[in-house]
């Protein structure tokens, strides 16, 4: 056997091995869904729940497609009747099947359509197929980009909803609207109108009692979203949550995070201890979101840093964020965008030849597959920031130390940035430039404007000591310990991760009565938040009950 036999081999085996994963997930689910089906009334019997997540996978078993799975029969088995919508080609084109290189290429239905007979085999089900509306792709033809941006039909303003998937699956914030971006847009357009009339017309049959989605921001969800609210219909999203195989559902949207923390909520010592245990970990980047390991590995602040830091007067790092994360559309608030904001802070940096400034970016803004296509890198260089001598860029794919960092700085700036809320923790002064998960409470400095952040700005650095209010760590705290504990739900009972496909999954063997709310609280508390309209939270509910009283 020569050597070029074994990268075949190999591969061969990830083949068989994935395969052979996903029949004992299709066994997994068949079984649950006969369980289910002896429980469940007569369909007519009461409104259904409905579930719909065209956006989160193509082919296999992605984090946010098993939650749904699971949430569905785990209803079913309580005797409440769900019914899933899918996609059976029902879009020309679709966010997870266009490929940048070669926009005109055609999502692969086929696979798709494949893995969803397997995922919801058993279930029941209502399907929809794309059918064209002629006279809207001619008018839409004639339409330039600002107009397809502004384009709304039947009370649905399908630009707006539309415009963040199309940043997202193009990796950048600013699009020029060249031939084949326009012919993207268009398209999106066709087949997000499509849903919403085929979506409509499903409403008249079935008449929910809730609706259930992926994310919230892609716009096939994101058009139900905005139907099912216009028509009165509750609606929950969920997305991946804080901790590994959990999630975040919540009647908001998910990707906003918006947390309702109850005033008399106090960490106590136990609870301090898990906090300070999860934080341990974090700043040694043994950590991991949706499935993805960020830091392979850390290094601290070298020899020729901290010689060339010694230079100046004070450190102050510059934390960015992915222009095209679904987090920034409710981040840009003071600041169009985070580019803008990069803009104001050069301001400052040149003002100040004292301070020696860090740019930090983010590191899944490197990530292979998802690697961004307008990157702070790119800003840089085109801003030739690096020949400033009191400036240093650290890249994506640089493992460096931002919590050392921390530590010695001054004050820290970010943008919405997780790192902002644990540098807090770290009791450091923390200057956001965008809206925040943590914004909403006092953990941070978040001015009102762009010139307030100037000033303020201006401020920290000019002043001699800058005193932290004590409030703010605390708050931070409080803060992530509830993202992390009370709000992440956690499904690792029944999920283990794919060994080879990052952010995919394949189930855990386990009982059936497991999924019922009376065995396991995980599914009291999604239960109750579906149909009853309680908080989807592990903890404190009595805390809020209390205060209610």
């Amino acid at each position: 056997m020569t050597s070029n036999s074994f990268p075949i081999l190999r591969r061969a085996r990830k083949w068989w091995n994935r395969k052979s994963a996903e029949n004992r997930d299709a066994f997994i689910l068949d079984k649950l869904q006969d369980e289910a089906k002896k429980r469940l009334k007569s369909p007519d019997s009461e409104k259904p729940v409905l579930f719909f997540n065209a956006s989160t996978r193509l082919e296999g078993m992605s984090l946010n497609s098993a939650f749904a799975i699971l949430t569905s029969i785990s209803l079913r088995k309580q005797g409440v009747n769900t019914i899933h919508w899918i996609c059976y080609q029902g879009m020309t084109h679709c966010v997870l099947g266009t490929e940048r290189t070669n926009i005109l290429k055609r999502p692969p239905c086929s696979a798709c359509i494949k893995q969803s007979n397997k995922t919801y085999k058993g279930a029941s089900t209502l399907n929809f197929e794309y059918q064209p509306d002629v006279e809207l792709a001619k008018k839409l033809k004639k339409m330039n980009f600002k107009e397809l941006i502004e384009f709304e039909s039947d009370g649905i303003p399908f630009g707006s909803l539309i415009f963040p998937s199309l940043r997202w699956i193009l990796r950048v914030h600013h699009i020029e609207g060249n031939d084949s971006e326009l012919y993207l847009f268009m398209e999106y357009i066709l087949s997000a109108e499509n849903i919403a009339r085929q979506f409509i017309n499903t409403l008249k049959r079935i008449h929910p009692r809730a609706i259930v989605l992926f994310n919230g921001q892609f716009f096939p969800e994101a058009v139900v979203r905005h139907v099912s609210i216009r028509e009165g219909i509750r609606v929950i999203t969920h997305e991946v949550g804080m901790q590994p195989l959990s999630a975040f559902f919540t009647e908001g949207e998910a990707t906003a995070y918006p947390v309702k923390i109850p005033d008399r909520f106090l960490l106590n010592s136990a609870q301090e201890k898990v906090l300070d245990d999860y934080l341990q970990q974090r700043f040694q980047g043994d950590f991991s979101m949706a499935g993805i390991r960020f830091w392979p590995k850390i290094h601290g602040l070298d020899e020729d840093f901290v010689k060339k830091a010694n230079e100046f007067k004070q450190i102050v790092p510059i934390f960015t964020n992915v222009i095209f994360d679904t987090s920034q559309g409710h981040a840009n608030v003071l600041f169009s965008d985070m580019f803008a904001w990069l803009e104001t802070v050069l301001s400052l940096i040149k003002r100040h030849s004292d301070t020696y400034f860090v740019i930090r970016a983010h590191p899944d803004e490197g990530r292979p597959g998802k690697e961004s296509h307008e990157s702070v890198a790119d800003w840089v260089r085109k801003n030739k920031i690096e020949q400033l001598p009191n400036v240093k860029f650290v890249d994506s794919n640089e493992y460096f130390s931002s919590y050392e960092l921390i530590e010695k700085s001054k004050f820290v700036m970010v943008y919405n940035s997780t790192i902002g809320l644990e540098a807090s923790i770290l009791g450091k002064t923390v200057l956001c430039g965008g809206k925040a998960r943590y914004t909403q409470y006092p953990t941070v400095l978040f001015p009102r404007s762009k010139k307030e952040f100037e000033q303020t700005g201006q401020e920290l650095l000019d002043s001699k000591v800058i005193e932290t209010p004590a409030r703010y760590p605390q708050n931070a705290r409080r803060f992530l310990y509830f993202q992390l504990f009370a709000t992440s739900l956690s499904f690792s009972s029944f999920l283990k991760p794919d060994p080879e496909w990052r952010g995919y999954v394949h189930f855990k063997k386990f009982e059936g009565k497991m999924l019922d709310p009376e065995t396991n609280p995980l599914f009291k508390i999604v239960s109750d938040g579906i149909l009853n309209s309680q908080p989807f939270l592990n903890e404190v509910k009595e805390v809020i009950k209390e205060e209610k009283g």
